[in-house]
């Protein structure tokens, strides 16, 4: 048995800080060590109604939306044992990267998704809190495409499945007392490992249409 402990209100104040977060160096607004041209903003329309976006700066960065429960209010946490599930449309930028991940205290990461559209049909599936990780290609994967995630935090093994399908677990686990703030954000690719925006591009976006987390009981 498990019950629903998060419901994702992007609009919400208490669930979610917007702009900021201590996974990017001195909380932000930039993180250009890694490979990343955002920075980050708290206006409203680039993340408070679930539509994540990135629009082109004149000094070449780009003003990018970021949700955090770190700090928040509600200060709400995933901990071990418990299963994220998502849906979301993916983006069609050439240098989009969106991503579902956890953070505390300068580590504690489990991606529940990144993803590039230069490489259309993967996945990047990683638990970086004991080293493990997979690239999955599936023909549901595409740019603007709708996918459901569900990812099980657990002890021994970090679950993944693609709509419905197991895709990947890693026998690694996070550990009895693992735990950790989530963060949904878009990204944009400054060109070292994938290709930076198209000097056309001006605005990028991808949507979470859902997401939910269930703990056992």
């Amino acid at each position: 048995m498990s019950e629903v402990v998060f419901v994702a209100d992007f609009s919400s104040e208490d669930q979610w800080v917007a702009g900021r977060s201590w996974a990017y160096p001195d909380g932000g607004p930039t993180n250009r060590g890694d490979n990343k041209l955002d920075h980050l903003t708290d206006d409203p329309a680039y993340c408070r109604e679930g539509t994540f976006r990135a629009t082109r700066r004149p000094d070449g960065l780009w003003d990018a939306g970021l949700l955090t429960t770190e700090e928040s209010p509600e200060g709400f946490m995933v901990r071990t044992g418990d299963r994220l599930e998502t849906r979301v449309r993916l983006p069609v930028e050439t240098g989009a990267w969106p991503a579902i991940w956890t953070w505390r205290d300068g580590g504690n990461e489990v991606d529940v998704f990144e993803y590039h559209p230069d490489n259309p049909d993967l996945l990047e599936l990683t638990n970086h809190v004991r080293r493990s990780g997979r690239y999955v290609r599936d023909s549901a994967v595409g740019p603007g495409e709708v996918i459901s995630l569900s990812v099980t935090f657990g002890r021994r093994s970090v679950v993944w499945l693609l709509n419905g399908k197991q895709v990947f677990a890693d026998g690694r686990g996070v550990g009895s007392s693992w735990h950790a703030y989530l963060i949904v954000n878009l990204s944009v690719c400054a060109g070292r490992y994938h290709p930076a925006p198209d000097d056309s591009v001006d605005e990028m976006s991808y949507a979470v249409e859902s997401l939910v987390v269930r703990r056992g009981r």
